[in-house]
């Protein structure tokens, strides 16, 4: 039995490192913001095509089920930037982050790593779906689809928890 005294470090007391980021972290961040970019394109572009009554809710199978003017189109990409941007700002303090096992001094570096990832790809994820929210309501109000497509929530969950569970257990793995 192995008698080693692992020392268990509260928020407060958690190493405050600066993570430096790898090719694939900056490439994360490259593509959310080329996202971010694409989505309000994609609103401004059809703005002056929408009629004056577009979709702007939809229920759990994807069909619409609020209404409202078609300046709303412009209220998912002023969403998605501002989560976008939010969590960008909180991805630089990954020590106040919770996490699924100790953080230690020795295992601080990994825990941290792993964690700033996740909230990248994330980030990339969210501003994803709120474009495909954007570009199916541009299609719905078009009268080409008649909402989001019973495709839609089985897709974002899958795109959210299957990495999100893969990170997880990562975190728990690097003790």
């Amino acid at each position: 039995q192995n008698n080693q005294v692992i020392y268990r470090l509260t928020m407060q007391e958690r190493p405050k490192l600066k993570i430096k980021l790898t090719t694939a972290d900056m490439i994360f961040e490259f593509v959310g913001w080329i996202l971010i970019v694409l989505v309000w394109g994609l609103a401004i572009k059809n703005y002056s095509y929408l009629p004056d009554t577009i979709p702007t809710h939809y229920n759990a199978v994807g069909q619409a089920d609020g209404f409202g003017g078609k300046v709303n189109i412009f209220l998912v990409p002023l969403v998605a930037t501002v989560l976008f941007i939010g969590l960008t700002i909180i991805n630089k303090f990954p020590h106040v982050f919770n996490y699924p096992t100790s953080i230690t001094k020795d295992n601080a570096l990994k825990q941290y790593t792993n964690a700033t990832r996740l909230v990248r790809y994330l980030k990339c994820i969210l501003v994803f779906i709120f474009g495909l929210i954007t570009y199916q309501t541009i299609r719905h109000a078009d009268g080409q689809t008649y909402g989001l497509g019973s495709w839609f929530l089985p897709m974002i969950l899958g795109l959210i928890f299957i990495p999100l569970i893969y990170f997880i257990f990562r975190s728990i793995k690097t003790k």
